[in-house]
């Protein structure tokens, strides 16, 4: 069963290289009090090594053979047959838990994940920085490259505003291709986010995220046409307090964060104007 062949349609790409899954171990420095979900475990080379630090392990995998390959090889291991976008970290565990899960922010995931998804993944990891305490995974190197991009450069972007406005990045090692079955026709990455203790609703995270994206939407134009070619096309930012007539790049997270709650106000402003 082992001999799976790879779905290109679930982005698969099996890590066999035992040095690097040692590598990822180290960085990863699972304890045995740590709650740990892995994302896209595959045939488990990296949930064997996982296991042999933390019991505390839960493998999220949509593939329907590979999940029952986990189940035979791992009998104790909690597995969950679905795609990792759809999953409601809150509903993991039970609710006197999630309490103190959210307190302390103990929740850990690790991964190597599709790189077909990696902006959808990060996205709900940032949704939900109130329950994760870090994150190590395995991405395309270009993204890392993005993810630690300085502020001007031709890799600043959507990532690295919002994942370094959550969390301190570090991009940990690069890895080549020959390490993967099928080999990737790109260098890949290992990255560890360690998630800053930011409180704030989803619904103003999911505001913020939509604005940077919404600001680079148009790189080369500058934010203000950006933005009025977006879903915030019919706000008028002129009293945000920001510079619109400079480019997305050149901005820092300070003016996007300006920009959502200017967008927030003039939605509850529209609200309230509608109710009278």
């Amino acid at each position: 069963m082992d001999n799976l062949k790879p779905l290109k349609r679930f982005g698969q790409n099996y890590l066999k290289d035992p040095n690097i899954i040692g590598k990822i171990i180290k960085e990863i420095d699972p304890k045995s009090g740590d709650r740990l979900i892995e994302i896209g475990p595959g045939l488990g080379a990296l949930t064997n090594a996982l296991l042999q630090h933390t019991p505390d392990l839960t493998a999220v995998e949509i593939d329907k053979r590979a999940a029952a390959v986990l189940s035979k090889k791992f009998p104790a291991l909690n597995i969950i047959n679905r795609d990792f976008l759809t999953l409601d970290l809150n509903k993991l565990y039970p609710e006197n838990f999630r309490q103190g899960m959210k307190k302390n922010r103990i929740l850990r995931i690790a991964g190597n994940i599709p790189y077909n998804i990696t902006s959808p993944v990060l996205f709900k990891l940032i949704l939900n920085n109130d329950l994760i305490r870090d994150s190590v995974l395995m991405v395309q190197y270009e993204v890392a490259k993005r993810i630690t991009a300085e502020r001007g450069s031709k890799n600043y972007g959507i990532l690295t505003i919002l994942l370094n406005f959550f969390s301190e990045t570090k991009l940990s090692f690069k890895v080549s291709p020959n390490v993967f079955f099928p080999k990737p026709k790109v260098f890949s990455a290992v990255i560890h986010l360690y998630f800053k203790d930011i409180s704030m609703e989803e619904n103003d995270k999911q505001l913020l995220i939509n604005i940077v994206k919404a600001a680079f939407g148009n790189r080369r134009k500058t934010i203000k046409n950006s933005l009025s070619n977006s879903i915030f096309g019919d706000i008028d930012f002129s009293g945000s307090g920001i510079d619109l007539s400079l480019r997305a790049e050149q901005h820092g997270i300070g003016s996007f964060l300006k920009l959502a709650e200017f967008a927030k106000r003039k939605e509850v402003k529209n609200i309230v104007d509608g109710l009278l």
